[in-house]
């Protein structure tokens, strides 16, 4: 060959190497956002295909026929996109055909004495219509020794005989000697708060003392008598329906330092609803656990703070400033107090005023987008008596629409000093922990939220140094273990059992983001980054990638046999239901 040819082979060779090296850069920016897969587990030509079962009646009259929608298509941004609002129970009992509660254990003696109570007083027809129970072994008594659920237990013959409900005396004796109980709101007080009768005057005195200063400044508010050391502690997020108690269990579990309840609404749970005040329940294994409330005026917030001090077990109080619902920013409460300066500042003194415990915050940067405004509330928090504050760095309007500001919240955290400064948003691994410990030296420690919603066992891996590559059976487990603790939280019953498949479910539309270390073309999967369609390494895997309603459903009916017939599941947060 001659050397003219081969210089024009080789100049040939460097053209197409620079061609593709533009392609590639070209390739990946158009796909950024995207997770890099080992091309052995792409699906290439990928058809959807419509589980018309898991989407809403107003999203079904949107669609004319089996295709996915087009970009153009009017529906293509809000149908299938889950229901934030006005979703519909997922399971509706009815009462006539479910066996009444003062019955379950089967004795002679019990009686209902209730005159219009709806439910069944026949305990041998019940028993005759009772559905087949999910499982041999009823995790409630292998555990306690008795359960409560009796004769209405789905797990029903580990101690069901003779129609009574057995119970193992020397382990229910034990289990009772050793009980760590937590405290909880009496029926007493439940009642008072009910009927209005509750006596609020320690809080309404410190609003009116702190409200008719006009100096609020020159107030002197006392430190909490309880410190809490917050130094380089993981704490996860407190996540509304999804950071229910069987979920902190299982963080706990993988390493969370700190816990906090769901948002409580204070207008809820001054009213005496049970459902708010549920949420404020502590499990014995949350050593450092807080109650987040939420409320737009003083009286209202500095009530709930004495209330909850007097009658439950909690470490800190943290109040809301960032919760960016509509239903909530337009009450002036959540994000919406970051605009009220001066009204936020009666209700942080108030509430420190009432509180022996220290008293948080958890805020967003600000309200509006690019106008961040927490640097400049930050002297108010410290005169209130803050311990701790969290900042995500995302504004309201922002959502997750980018990533945190993590520069911005450092900035903050060197004017809060002395008083700490937690960031949160976009960790997912133990190396974006330890880069923003590096890059951010102010910033005290990190929240998790959706990095743990994602993958629990995120707090193991920090703690490890180390990326887990956890196998689906494993995973599976952990799955296991929410459903035992849901069970025992929520009931061992048919209620019980789908209130946790529920649950279960509003955390699978978070797990299925969750991308195996070992089909990662390159470590590790950011918060931001969605996977191309693909399969795992065997079907259960795959199963666990779909990000479809149908597919979590069918993983529910691993763990919790099948659905009843009147069960129906909509995500509340954006899900999928194409596969």
């Amino acid at each position: 060959m001659s050397s003219t040819n081969e210089d024009l082979l080789s100049l040939n060779k460097e053209t197409n190497t620079i061609v593709d090296t533009i392609v590639t850069s070209v390739v990946k920016e158009e796909n950024k956002g995207i997770a890099s897969i080992k091309k052995e587990y792409i699906i290439e030509r990928h058809v959807p295909k419509l589980a018309i079962n898991c989407i809403s009646e107003s999203d079904k009259n949107q669609l004319n026929d089996d295709e996915p929608p087009s970009k153009k298509q009017k529906c293509s941004k809000s149908v299938l996109k889950g229901q934030n609002k006005s979703r519909n129970s997922t399971y509706y009992q009815i009462p006539q055909e479910n066996l009444c509660s003062n019955l379950v254990d089967g004795s002679e003696k019990d009686s209902c004495l209730h005159d219009k109570c709806k439910f069944l007083h026949n305990v041998t027809e019940y028993l005759e219509k009772k559905p087949d129970d999910i499982g041999p072994t009823c995790y409630v008594y292998s555990i306690k020794g008795r359960c409560p659920r009796g004769l209405t237990c789905r797990f029903g013959s580990s101690h069901i005989e003779s129609s009574k409900n057995v119970i193992d005396q020397i382990k229910y004796e034990t289990w009772i000697k050793n009980e760590t109980s937590c405290k909880t709101l009496s029926k007493e007080n439940m009642l008072k708060l009910r009927k209005k009768l509750y006596n609020f005057t320690k809080s309404e005195e410190a609003v009116k003392k702190i409200d008719k200063d006009k100096d609020l400044g020159a107030l002197i508010i006392e430190e909490s008598s309880k410190k809490i050391n917050w130094e380089n502690k993981l704490y996860l997020a407190p996540l509304t329906t999804v950071g229910n108690l069987p979920f902190r269990r299982i963080c706990k579990e993988f390493g969370a330092d700190i816990t906090c309840s769901e948002m409580v609404l204070s207008s809820s749970l001054l009213q005496g609803h049970n459902q708010e005040w549920a949420l404020t329940k502590r499990h014995e294994t949350e050593d450092i656990f807080g109650i987040q409330v939420c409320g737009n005026n003083p009286y209202m917030l500095s009530k709930s703070a004495q209330v909850l001090q007097e009658n439950v077990d909690m470490d800190f109080l943290d109040l809301n400033l960032g919760c960016p619902l509509d239903q909530i920013y337009k009450q002036g409460a959540g994000s919406g107090l970051l605009l009220r300066s001066k009204k936020l500042e009666v209700c942080l003194k108030s509430m420190r005023t009432v509180l022996d415990v220290p008293l948080t915050v958890k805020t967003r940067s600000g309200v509006n987008k690019d106008q961040n405004v927490v640097h400049d509330l930050i002297p108010m928090f410290k005169d209130s008596g803050v311990s701790l504050i969290t900042i995500h760095g995302r504004s309201r309007d922002q959502r997750y629409t980018k990533l945190a500001d993590w520069n911005y919240v450092n900035e903050c955290a060197k004017i809060a000093s002395p008083v700490q400064v937690f960031s949160s948003g976009d960790i997912m691994s133990y190396e974006d922990y330890i880069d923003s410990k590096r890059q951010f030296p102010d910033i005290t420690g990190a929240m998790i939220g959706r990095g743990a919603l994602i993958k629990p066992w995120i707090f193991k891996e920090i703690k490890e140094n180390r990326h887990w590559d956890i196998s689906s059976n494993e995973r599976l487990e952990i799955l296991k273990r929410f459903v035992k603790y849901g069970l025992e939280h929520w009931g061992s019953d048919t209620r019980g059992v789908e209130t946790t498949r529920k649950f279960l479910l509003e955390w699978l539309s978070f797990c299925y983001r969750y991308i195996p270390v070992g089909i990662l073309e390159r470590v590790p999967q950011k918060v931001n980054e969605r996977p191309p369609n693909y399969k795992g390494r065997d079907d259960l895997e795959t199963l666990m990638a779909s990000g479809n309603c149908a597919d979590w459903i069918e993983i529910s009916k691993m763990l919790l046999g099948p659905v009843p017939d009147r069960f129906h599941f909509l995500p509340k947060h954006k899900a999928n239901s194409w596969k």
